[in-house]
């Protein structure tokens, strides 16, 4: 196909971790992103970007740090921000908006939540 045939794609995920550690951290965010990349059969050469936000009980590492330790992700552009403070919000909370060039059609992108996350969006489970 050719690069204008292609589309722009936005992947939804988000998983939790039971201690804010850089290791808790680190092996939740490689959980995600495999997982994302797993069910929608995708390449780190197709990622646009990808923006992480982490509830304000997270402070130990950032998740764009365990992101660049997956073979192939070291060039990807990551961003990383604190996820807005909502009364009730599921606590120690990672989500990802990873954004990606494929093939037609975008009906076949699998978001992935994960562990206590998966309550977040449980219409996609």
């Amino acid at each position: 196909m050719k690069a204008r045939d292609r589309r722009i794609v936005a992947i939804r995920g988000a998983t939790t971790v039971e201690r804010d550690t850089a290791a808790h951290i680190t092996d939740a965010v490689g959980e995600l992103v495999r997982e994302i990349v797993r069910q929608n059969d995708i390449s780190p050469a197709q990622v646009v970007s990808a923006q992480f936000t982490a509830t304000a009980d997270l402070v130990a590492a950032f998740p764009s740090s365990a992101t660049r330790l997956i073979e192939g992700w070291a060039d990807v552009p990551l961003l990383c921000a604190q996820a807005v403070s909502v009364t009730d919000g599921l606590p120690r909370c990672i989500r990802l908006l990873l954004t990606i060039e494929r093939d037609p059609p975008a009906a076949e992108v699998r978001h992935v939540y994960l562990r206590e996350a998966r309550g977040l969006r449980p219409d996609l489970q």
